[in-house]
């Protein structure tokens, strides 16, 4: 079982940090937009599609790498004071009764999309360029696979957590810099109270 959630921690991950790049390339594409419009007074017709599109994509091929590092969103006021055996019954109950349904829908509904947006070509109605948007619809399908997959992770780590009453967290790969931050100091302020 721990192979498993570690295979699909890398590939949630692999995917994301892939996929992350697509933020440079959206900030040279806007910041041209942005040159081209006011410097040149030559705005183009597709700029926008295109920052869309890539928007969407980072987002959508972010979620499970997100999930795997238990980055979304929890309100979790009542649920970090339960015992961790409490935590994961109801994570699992949660996960069961709400995401998969929820991501099955996603895959299906994502699949009868993106099928008919490839057999007629679609093109985005926004602009006058016309940009290919047959392929973004097929992320929909890619991002809801390597959600369920990585969902069947974290019912892993919940049966994992259930009968070791700890957490099996992922692979420390990026940190917050606030808690780089909070570190540094922490280490600064004990060597200056040697």
């Amino acid at each position: 079982m721990l192979r498993f959630v570690r295979f699909a921690d890398g590939l949630s991950a692999w995917f994301g940090k892939t996929f992350g790049w697509l933020i440079m390339l959206m900030t040279i594409g806007v910041s041209y937009e942005v040159a081209v419009r006011y410097i040149f007074n030559a705005p183009t017709s597709w700029s926008l599609d295109v920052s869309f599109i890539m928007y969407g994509t980072l987002f959508m091929m972010g979620g499970a790498y997100t999930l795997s590092r238990g980055g979304h969103v929890r309100g979790d006021f009542l649920y970090r004071l339960w015992p961790v055996r409490v935590q994961a019954s109801v994570d699992l109950v949660l996960y069961l009764i709400f995401f998969f349904p929820g991501v099955s829908a996603l895959i299906f509904a994502g699949w009868k999309y993106a099928s008919r947006s490839w057999q007629y070509g679609e093109v985005s109605v926004n602009s006058p360029a016309g940009i290919p948007i047959f392929q973004f619809k097929t992320v929909i399908v890619a991002a809801g696979i390597l959600l369920f997959i990585q969902g069947l992770a974290q019912i892993c780590r919940c049966i994992l957590a259930i009968r070791d009453g700890y957490w099996t967290e992922a692979e420390e790969d990026v940190e917050e810099t606030e808690e780089l931050l909070i570190r540094e100091k922490a280490a600064e302020a004990h060597a200056h109270d040697r």
